[in-house]
Protein backbone atom coordinates (compact mmCIF):
# COMPACT_ATOMS: atom_id res chain seq x y z
CA UNK A 1 0.00 0.00 0.00
CA UNK A 2 2.93 2.33 0.61
CA UNK A 3 3.80 2.43 -3.09
CA UNK A 4 0.36 3.79 -4.08
CA UNK A 5 -0.01 7.49 -4.78
CA UNK A 6 -2.93 9.94 -4.69
CA UNK A 7 -3.00 13.17 -6.67
CA UNK A 8 -4.77 15.96 -4.78
CA UNK A 9 -5.78 19.26 -6.42
CA UNK A 10 -7.11 22.37 -4.66
CA UNK A 11 -10.26 23.35 -6.60
CA UNK A 12 -11.94 25.76 -4.16
CA UNK A 13 -10.49 28.76 -2.34
CA UNK A 14 -9.67 28.51 1.36
CA UNK A 15 -10.91 32.07 1.95
CA UNK A 16 -13.65 31.99 4.56
CA UNK A 17 -12.87 28.47 5.77
CA UNK A 18 -11.91 27.39 9.25
CA UNK A 19 -8.32 27.94 10.31
CA UNK A 20 -7.66 24.24 10.92
CA UNK A 21 -8.98 23.41 7.44
CA UNK A 22 -6.55 25.93 5.96
CA UNK A 23 -3.76 24.29 7.92
CA UNK A 24 -4.81 20.88 6.63
CA UNK A 25 -4.70 22.12 3.02
CA UNK A 26 -1.20 23.48 3.65
CA UNK A 27 -0.24 20.18 5.26
CA UNK A 28 -1.25 18.41 2.06
CA UNK A 29 1.25 20.62 0.21
CA UNK A 30 -1.32 22.78 -1.57
CA UNK A 31 -0.85 26.53 -1.82
CA UNK A 32 -2.63 28.26 -4.68
CA UNK A 33 -5.89 27.41 -6.39
CA UNK A 34 -5.49 24.53 -8.89
CA UNK A 35 -2.17 23.50 -7.36
CA UNK A 36 -1.61 19.74 -7.14
CA UNK A 37 0.40 17.37 -4.99
CA UNK A 38 1.14 13.67 -5.38
CA UNK A 39 1.08 12.03 -1.96
CA UNK A 40 1.52 8.57 -0.47
CA UNK A 41 -1.73 6.68 0.09
CA UNK A 42 -1.66 6.39 3.87
CA UNK A 43 -4.48 6.48 6.43
CA UNK A 44 -3.22 9.85 7.72
CA UNK A 45 -3.31 11.43 4.26
CA UNK A 46 -6.73 9.93 3.56
CA UNK A 47 -8.01 11.46 6.81
CA UNK A 48 -6.68 14.88 5.84
CA UNK A 49 -8.31 14.60 2.41
CA UNK A 50 -11.60 13.56 4.00
CA UNK A 51 -11.50 16.59 6.31
CA UNK A 52 -11.20 19.08 3.42
CA UNK A 53 -13.02 17.03 0.75
CA UNK A 54 -15.19 20.02 -0.14
CA UNK A 55 -12.07 21.97 -1.19
CA UNK A 56 -10.09 19.35 -3.10
CA UNK A 57 -10.37 16.87 -5.96
CA UNK A 58 -8.57 13.53 -5.81
CA UNK A 59 -7.33 11.16 -8.51
CA UNK A 60 -5.79 7.72 -8.34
Amino acid sequence: MADKKIKVTLVKSVIGTKQDHRATVRGLGLRKLNSSAVLEDTPAVRGMIHKVAYLVKTEG
